[in-house]
C-alpha cells in the first residue's frame, strides 16, 4: 500500500479507501468484518461510510469492528451527513439543528467521541452556507471531528465554500469526494482545477463505474445474476440500457481490456491505476459485495501504468469537450509564454 496526505493537512492515509455503501445491504456483518480485516491487513487506512448507508446499518457494523479490533489507532475513520434520516422536515440538509443530530447519531453508532473526517455529502440549496461551514467550525474546535470535507459538490460549489473559509479565517476543508473513473471525467473541467487551488484531495467514488470497467458486463445482452446491474438494469448512473449503446463506453471498455490482457491482470486493476495516478486525487474509494471483489481490487495498490498505457486510456475516454471554454483553444487561453509578445 502506498500512502498520501489527506487533502493539504498533515494526516496521511493509504491511496485505497474502503468504502462500506454494500455493507449491512449486499453485505453482512461477517462479511464486512472480513473486508475491514482484510483492507487493515494490507496496510489500508481509510474507512468511508456514512449515516444513510443501509439507514445507518454501515456505521454501526464498522462500530462493531472497531470495538474488537486492535487497528483502531492506525484507521482513519470518515462518515457523512446531509440525506434523510427520519420523515421531519428537519431530518435532512445541512442545517446546524440536522447535522449537530446527524453527527452525534454517528458518532453514537460507530461508537467513538471522535471522527477524522466530517463531510457534506451534498450541496443544500436551503441552508445558508456560513450556518454549515460554522457548523463544522464548531465541530472541529470541540474536538467532534478533525476535518471538513465535502461530497457531490460542483465547481463553483466548492469555491463559494473555500472562499468563505478563507475569509472567515475557519479550518480549511481538506477533501472532496465526487464521481470519476474512465468513464465520467467531466470532473476535470471544473473541479479538479478547484480542488488544486484550494488544496483539496480527491476522494472518487465509483472508480469501476459501477462494474462497467470491469468487463463483466455484455454490451449485447441485458445483465442477470447476483451483480448490481443483474439485480436492477436500470441502477443509477451506470443503468444497462444508457451505457450499453454509448460508443465511447465501449471504446474505452476495449481499451482498458487490451491493457489488462498485455499485463496478465484483471480490467479493474488497470482502471484503478489510471484513476490512483490523475492529479489531486488522494485516495481511491474502493467498494466490494465480497472478500474476493475487495482482494482482487487491493491488488492494484502498488500498480502503475506506463506513459503510453495512460496516454491510450485518456484518449479513448476522452469526454469530447467543445471548443470553448473546456477545449483547446478554450486551454491555451490559461496559459502564457513568460516571456510575453505576441508570437
Amino acid at each position: 500500500m502506498e500512502y498520501r496526505t489527506l487533502g493539504a493537512s498533515g494526516t496521511v492515509v493509504s491511496t485505497y479507501a474502503l468504502g462500506t455503501m454494500t455493507f449491512g445491504n449486499e453485505t453482512d456483518e461477517a462479511g464486512a468484518h472480513q473486508q475491514l480485516d482484510r483492507y487493515v491487513e494490507v496496510g489500508g487506512t481509510l474507512i468511508d461510510t456514512a449515516d444513510v448507508y443501509t439507514a445507518g446499518a454501515s456505521e454501526e457494523i464498522i462500530g462493531s469492528w472497531l470495538a474488537k479490533s486492535s487497528a483502531r489507532d492506525n484507521v482513519v475513520l470518515a462518515t457523512k451527513g446531509r440525506f434523510p434520516t427520519g420523515d421531519g422536515q428537519n431530518d435532512v440538509g445541512t442545517s446546524r439543528r440536522h447535522l449537530r443530530r446527524a453527527l452525534d447519531a454517528s458518532l453514537a453508532r460507530l461508537g467513538v467521541d471522535h471522527i477524522d473526517l466530517y463531510q457534506l455529502h451534498a450541496w443544500d440549496p436551503i441552508t445558508p452556507l456560513q450556518e454549515t461551514l460554522s457548523f463544522l467550525e464548531d465541530a472541529v474546535r470541540a474536538g467532534k471531528i478533525s476535518y471538513g470535507g465535502l461530497s457531490n459538490f460542483t465547481g463553483w460549489q466548492l469555491q463559494k465554500a473555500c472562499d468563505l473559509i478563507d475569509r472567515q479565517g475557519w479550518s480549511p476543508l481538506v477533501t472532496l469526494q465526487p464521481q470519476y473513473n474512465l468513464l465520467v471525467r467531466e470532473i476535470e473541467w471544473e473541479i479538479v482545477p478547484a480542488a488544486l487551488e484550494n488544496g483539496l484531495g480527491l476522494l472518487p467514488w465509483s472508480p469501476l463505474g459501477g462494474g462497467w470497467l470491469t468487463g463483466k458486463y455484455s454490451f449485447d445482452e441485458e445483465p442477470t445474476g447476483a451483480t448490481r446491474l443483474g439485480d436492477n438494469p436500470e441502477r443509477g448512473v451506470e443503468a444497462w440500457a444508457r451505457r450499453s449503446k454509448n460508443q465511447r463506453v465501449r471504446e474505452v471498455v476495449d481499451t482498458v481490456r487490451s491493457i489488462a490482457e498485455g499485463r496478465g491482470i484483471p480490467m479493474a486493476q488497470v482502471a484503478l491505476a489510471w484513476l490512483v495516478d490523475r492529479p489531486a486525487i488522494t485516495s481511491v474509494i474502493l467498494g466490494a459485495r465480497t472478500l474476493d471483489q475487495l482482494n482482487d481490487n487491493l491488488a492494484a495498490a502498488d500498480l502503475h501504468l506506463t506513459e503510453d498505457e495512460s496516454t491510450k486510456l485518456d484518449q479513448a475516454s476522452d469526454p469530447g469537450a467543445a471548443d470553448y471554454p473546456y477545449g483547446g483553444p478554450g486551454v491555451a487561453q490559461r496559459d502564457r509564454p513568460i516571456n510575453g509578445g505576441r508570437g
